[in-house]
């Protein structure tokens, strides 16, 4: 069973019924946690379309270049003692129509826009290297040229303490800038770092770490022309948005990507047809399997089960075949090791198999 249908085709039974419109709003993010007790701020059928908003939490590092006056107002308006456990600011929870625990929720995002031409990189306390840097912390603040898809560090600045707080603003107006990264460009590849459905847990957990329901994956791969597919845990799937990024490198080793709010259009489908263990990837180049736990070596262990899982249920493999083809032909990489949770990704090229007729 092939997974999705031809590129860039939408199946008769997902043509778009309704366009949605999802702003960030107090009223419209929870702030830090996934919550299958919270209310859904909209309600789609599957096929639909959402355009959203996806605000970034370091959108402080650079009040004025990163925040106009609906991002003011979420910083101010939410309570500081409501944004826990983690750190992100998620726009949702949009409830799906029929999608029930088993089910599988495919999303595919279309296109992410940047709200501003600038984003922020922290080299934060979480950060891999935190103690070869003298336990220092550093912000270096980026811009984007949009018409040429790169970014170059505009300036950087040290944090003074520890950047714990969520929805920080540093007043960068008055800080000690110094020059960064001078003559450096580095493409721009809008993703979310994270997304994904309620677990069906009891009260909230929090953001930071990745898991079963999607959450902080941090694979900047997760961007347009990619389609996520997430397995469903509870009623309405409840499935939300942020952590916004404009680009990040494999491992996200100071702790961040380049952090920055973006406009987001995907299409919501819902799938009774076949089911996955773990947050599945598909790009048009590849399938992307994801593995993560506390200790790398068990990330990749589950990565490689969940690849071996693939293989053999969704392109009839043997266990044999499978595993011989995983050795020579799949690519495994480290996501993230910052969230708690480290990440594994492993790539199968989709052009190797056969053509399904």
């Amino acid at each position: 069973m092939a997974l999705i249908c031809k590129e860039g085709a939408l199946r008769e039974d997902t043509i778009p019924t309704n366009l949605h419109q999802l702003p960030a709003t107090p009223k419209t993010v929870h702030w830090g946690y996934f919550d299958p007790a919270l209310a859904p701020v909209l309600k789609v059928r599957s096929g639909d379309l959402v355009q959203a908003e996806a605000i970034t939490h370091h959108a402080g590092d650079a009040p004025e270049l990163m925040m106009d006056q609906g991002i003011h107002s979420i910083f101010r308006e939410i309570r500081p003692e409501d944004r826990n456990p983690g750190v992100h600011i998620m726009t949702g929870p949009i409830f799906v129509e029929g999608a029930k625990p088993g089910d599988i929720l495919e999303v595919r995002y279309l296109q992410m826009t940047p709200r501003f031409n600038y984003g922020s990189n922290l080299a934060a306390n979480w950060g891999y290297l935190y103690r070869e840097f003298d336990e220092k912390e550093r912000v270096t603040i980026y811009q984007i040229d949009p018409n040429a898809h790169y970014a170059e560090a505009l300036y950087g600045y040290d944090f003074p303490g520890k950047y714990m707080t969520p929805g920080t603003i540093t007043h960068c107006p008055e800080c000690n800038r110094q020059p960064a990264l001078e003559g450096v460009r580095i493409p721009v590849r809008p993703h979310l770092g994270t997304a994904g459905v309620a677990p069906d847990v009891s009260g909230r957990i929090s953001t930071i770490p990745p898991g079963k329901h999607g959450g902080n994956i941090d694979n900047w791969r997760i961007g347009a022309g990619a389609t996520m597919y997430y397995p469903v845990a509870v009623d309405g799937a409840l499935f939300s948005i942020g952590d916004p990024h404009i680009s990040q490198g494999d491992g996200e080793l100071s702790g961040t990507a380049i952090e920055a709010s973006l406009n987001v259009l995907f299409q919501v489908i819902l799938r009774k047809d076949f089911s996955f263990p773990s947050p599945l990837l598909e790009t048009p180049e590849c399938w992307i399997v994801h593995g993560f736990d506390e200790d790398l070596n068990s990330a990749m262990r589950f990565a490689s089960i969940d690849m071996l899982h693939l293989l053999t249920e969704h392109q009839n493999l043997s266990r044999n075949d499978a595993y011989s083809l995983m050795s020579v032909a799949a690519d495994f990489g480290v996501t993230q090791v910052v969230d708690g949770r480290q990440g594994i990704h492993v790539r199968i090229p989709r052009g190797i198999f056969p053509s399904k007729k």
